[in-house]
């Protein structure tokens, strides 16, 4: 076995001055060095461009009147035509609104199908909201033609084969249906491969949301399946009642995993909670959709009762300007700031995307449990999300720039 040859040079006085002196060098040779301007684009920042911009800006192309369900579908596309930003079917989209003297935003679920970005469009469905600051503004004043402005798709609420079971079960009730419509498009369409059973409350057969397009997609595609669940009639080929847990079992596979999926009203998440805690599934097998913040804070456990109907002073800091405005103790912070007219950025408007973090200076605020998604390091250094904030006393907080002008 030959030796290898190796020479090792003594660290003396001379190498510790070379050491010494290698910044200088090298800053020498920075500066000798001519400088060449950048041409052209590099490939890696336009395509995050593409799939993920700052703003969109859509044309209301048409609308579809869902009748007797009280929602319309806004069939939305590209200014100039291009394609929009791919998602994952079961993600949204935000909208910014300007409202009266206000900018508010609005999230909704993508019930179109991925394929159709690519052809510059997508959809979402609105449902009638009695009393509420956006649903019926758009179901009443917007038109074919008008521009709407929206965020890039959000959202975790998607397949995602390496944490979930080949079959999914998907628990929807009235508008909820929309995410998983698009999940049935994507698995007709090829784009994603898993088996949904989905289980979809309406109140009666005219109250059924896409009944059509849900029964077109299962004649079409073996992996789709609708059953659906009427609570207030009893009609021969529904089910009858509410999804249970013995429903979903009736449904389920008999043997093997299947996650359960989750989206529907604010009653309808109280009510299945625990019947999900029945079915013993680990927490990777269950996925609900971002739960809206609550419109009753003082039901909740933990809520100061003495905070209800009250109206706290808020300070708002934002870039160099300051506003001094009030917050009803009733309602997240986010809508106070709305309401006053601050351009105040927000996404998911349930606490989970963090986009509207602001930094609590002083006061105290009340966060419902189910909308507690902060990091720990934000917990710890006192930021909060004004959406899913409610003020509990006088507060000072430091608000980002909105990012969608």
């Amino acid at each position: 076995m030959s030796k290898l040859n190796i020479k090792i040079g003594l660290f003396g006085k001379l190498d510790m001055l070379k050491f010494k002196n290698m910044p200088k060098v090298r800053e020498k040779v920075i500066q000798s060095t001519p400088a060449k301007e950048i041409s052209g684009e590099f490939k890696i920042n336009t395509n995050a461009a593409l799939l993920h911009p700052d703003k969109l800006n859509l044309l209301i192309e048409d609308i579809v009147d869902r009748g007797k369900a009280n929602a319309k579908t806004f069939v939305l596309k590209s200014t100039d035509g291009k394609s929009l930003p791919y998602f994952r079917a079961g993600q949204y989209i935000s909208l910014k609104l300007p409202i009266d003297e206000s900018f508010v935003t609005r999230s909704y679920s993508l019930c179109s199908s991925p394929r159709d970005a690519l052809n510059g469009k997508y959809a979402i469905t609105v449902r009638a909201n009695p009393g509420g600051f956006v649903a019926d503004r758009l179901l009443c004043e917007k038109n074919i033609g008008d521009s709407l402005q929206a965020s890039g798709p959000h959202g975790q609420f998607y397949y995602e084969d390496l944490r979930d079971a080949r079959t999914v079960i998907g628990l929807a009730g009235g508008s909820g249906i929309t995410p998983f419509l698009s999940m049935a498009y994507a698995i007709r369409d090829g784009i994603e491969d898993f088996n949904l059973t989905l289980l979809f409350g309406s109140r009666d057969e005219e109250n059924i949301l896409f009944k059509n397009e849900l029964s077109e997609i299962a004649a079409q595609c073996s992996k789709f399946k609708v059953v659906h669940v009427l609570s207030e009639a009893d009609t021969e080929g529904y089910e009858h009642g509410f999804i249970t847990a013995e429903l979903i079992k009736k449904y389920a596979p008999a043997e093997g995993e299947y996650s359960v999926y989750l989206c529907g009203p604010e009653a309808m998440y109280k009510f299945i909670k625990p019947e999900i805690e029945k079915l013993g599934l680990p927490e990777r097998l269950y996925r609900r959709k971002m739960i809206d913040v609550t419109s009753t804070p003082w039901e909740l456990d933990g809520y100061p009762m003495e905070c209800k109907d009250k109206v706290f002073n808020l300070t708002v800091k934002q870039c160099a300007d300051e506003y001094k405005i009030t917050a009803n103790a009733n309602e997240p912070v986010l809508v106070a700031l709305e309401r006053a007219g601050i351009k105040a950025p927000s996404r998911c408007r349930s606490g989970e995307c963090g986009w509207c973090r602001s930094r609590l200076i002083s006061g105290t605020v009340f966060i419902p449990k189910e909308n507690e998604l902060r990091r720990w390091a934000d917990v710890h250094y006192g930021y909060i999300h004004p959406c899913s904030s409610f003020a509990t006393s006088d507060l000072v907080i430091e608000v980002p720039g909105e990012y969608l002008d």
